[in-house]
């Protein structure tokens, strides 16, 4: 059999072998510890359910407008107006399958053969396989731990081509949980405008932000960053919604219109009940993230000084998100029984082995000297694994 070329060209995530083997072994009974969550431990707040329930009873379960509802995109435009400075009308408001589906259509529809995506990295896993799905080329800006892991303009600025047609933003970031500051986001638009490239700000862990930082939308900036900009976002995260599917796109009008032309020919609406469900999540209360962000400022604290008292680690304090990226690369070189770790993936699988203990490999988010950690799971296990990981380590370093 022949696949497609497009199909062929996305690379197999490095991680599912030790995702698969973490899930049998926790059905054959044994106590495993994850932290590979990317989704908030709450529950759906209950109205938001309610709602989801009431457009069940009422019959709303027939197809939707492909773009999504007009109550939605009114939602939508207000939320935008309110938390983010940014007015958009609903004619530039895409509803989506997922803020990852509003992520692929924006490269779809703005990227041809040879065109190239410029990713900061470390990356949230799926930015390269879509930039490549399109025919487009990934290309990777490194960033550096002493510098909060950020772009800074002159690196962006000399890697620019004639080619470049695209930057992905994410702030607050997967997996380093970096939050750019307002200054730091006008020097990258000044760039952006003078060069004339679009930009992709994913904003999904928008609300998970710690130590009154205030979160800035780039296209907020000034008018001509606001033209060359979507803002992409969802309730996946701020909601704990991540199973409900709907994310949202803001952007200028023509983008907006040829995204909506695509999702016509593609998946067509966003769920119908889940649409209304957003509404309620997007104009209700909104205290679930309050709750959240204190309750994940306390692990974040903890997980950080835990790891930042083991031999051999190093870990940077997130200002977002709810995940950890020590740096492990001290350990490159050790030896326990027979296999030498020498990259994550090694630690990550020994870990697993030995640790009973699951950790993502930092190589599938472009930094091999890392691993990810989410603390998206209870402090018991948060302490549990992280005494099993302390335990195991301390006897590969000695």
């Amino acid at each position: 059999m022949t696949l497609s070329k497009r199909i062929s060209s996305i690379s197999p995530s490095i991680t599912l072998s030790i995702t698969a083997k973490a899930k049998k072994m926790k059905a054959e009974g044994i106590n495993v510890i994850g932290f590979g969550a990317g989704e908030p431990d709450f529950d759906t707040p209950e109205q938001i359910k309610e709602s989801a329930k009431k457009s069940l009873d009422s019959g709303f379960t027939k197809y939707t407008p492909a773009s999504g509802i007009p109550e939605l995109k009114k939602a939508i435009c207000d939320k935008f107006r309110k938390d983010n400075n940014l007015d958009y009308e609903p004619s530039q408001i895409v509803v989506s399958c997922g803020a990852k589906h509003s992520i692929y259509n924006v490269i779809q529809v703005l990227c041809d053969e040879d065109d190239e995506v410029i990713v900061p990295a470390p990356f949230w896993v799926s930015y390269p396989e879509q930039i490549k799905l399109a025919g487009a080329r990934p290309v990777f800006i490194n960033t550096r731990e002493e510098n909060g892991f950020k772009v800074k303009p002159e690196e962006l600025s000399k890697i620019i081509t004639s080619k470049t047609k695209l930057f992905i933003l994410n702030s607050p970031s997967n997996p380093t949980g970096t939050v750019y500051s307002e200054e730091e986001l006008e020097l990258i638009a000044e760039v952006l405008v003078q060069k004339g490239i679009f930009c992709i700000s994913d904003e999904i862990y928008e609300k998970i932000i710690y130590d009154g930082i205030k979160h800035i939308s780039i296209a907020s900036l000034n008018p001509k960053i606001y033209e060359l900009t979507i803002t992409v976002n969802g309730v996946s995260k701020s909601y704990s919604m991540t199973g409900w599917r709907i994310g949202y796109a803001g952007g200028p009008k023509e983008i907006m219109q040829a995204i909506s032309n695509l999702q016509d020919h593609s998946t067509s609406n966003p769920t119908s009940f889940c649409q209304t469900a957003s509404i309620t999540a997007l104009q209700g209360q909104q205290e679930i993230q309050k709750l959240m962000v204190t309750e994940f400022n306390k692990r974040r604290n903890y997980i950080v000084d835990r790891l930042n008292s083991i031999e051999g680690l190093h870990c940077f304090k997130p200002d977002g998100a709810f995940y950890v990226f020590p740096n492990v690369s001290k350990l490159f070189g050790k030896k326990y029984k027979d296999k030498i770790i020498n990259n994550s993936i090694t630690l990550a699988e020994v870990l697993l082995e030995e640790a009973k203990t699951a950790v993502i490999p930092g190589a599938g988010f472009g930094n091999d000297n890392y691993l990810r950690l989410s603390y998206a799971t209870s402090m018991e296990n948060i302490v549990e694994g992280l005494d099993r990981i302390e335990k195991f380590l301390a006897e590969i370093t000695l």
